[in-house]
């Protein structure tokens, strides 16, 4: 498969689409096996193992929260949270067609609700993909949050 600028462009608006519809599990495969889900603590921060993040989250916990998502016996869920991602045009940072590794750079406005309650969250994605098996899928999703050094409240769902 020849993977075209624009293929990558529409993956990343694909995935916050499946965020925004609470379409999880979709979600979740667009990850590789071994990949994480990172927020970083502070800015620049270097990795998510030998550093504390707000999240870094493997398939496991990601699983194990997408199903606590679905449990109506989750408390921080009631009433339940809904998102929407509003992005600028994703721009190509590293194309290395020959070893498949994409680098996408996207700004974004995130908005979390909750009952009567609304979090807004400001950043840039930065999504690491590959094809497997002939199909896109993230190593890597980091979140940098402008105000990540803030003391923040709890995110429920997936930025």
């Amino acid at each position: 498969m020849a993977v075209t600028r624009q293929d990558l462009i529409d993956f990343v608006v694909h995935e916050s689409r499946l965020l925004d519809a609470k379409r999880y599990e979709e979600w979740n495969a667009l990850f590789t096996d071994e990949a994480f889900y990172w927020v970083p603590l502070v800015p620049d921060q270097e990795d998510g193992i030998n550093h504390s993040s707000h999240l870094y989250e493997d398939k496991l916990l990601r699983e194990l929260r997408i199903e606590r998502l679905k449990s109506p016996r989750a408390f921080s869920q009631q009433p339940p949270s809904r998102c929407h991602h509003l992005l600028q045009t994703p721009t190509v940072e590293e194309f290395d067609e020959a070893g498949h590794r994409y680098v996408l750079r996207t700004e974004f406005h995130y908005t979390e609700s909750q009952g009567d309650e609304l979090q807004f969250y400001v950043g840039s994605f930065f999504h690491h993909l590959t094809l497997v098996d002939g199909v896109l899928r993230m190593t890597l999703k980091r979140v940098n949050l402008l105000n990540c050094d803030a003391a923040l409240p709890a995110v429920q769902l997936f930025i």
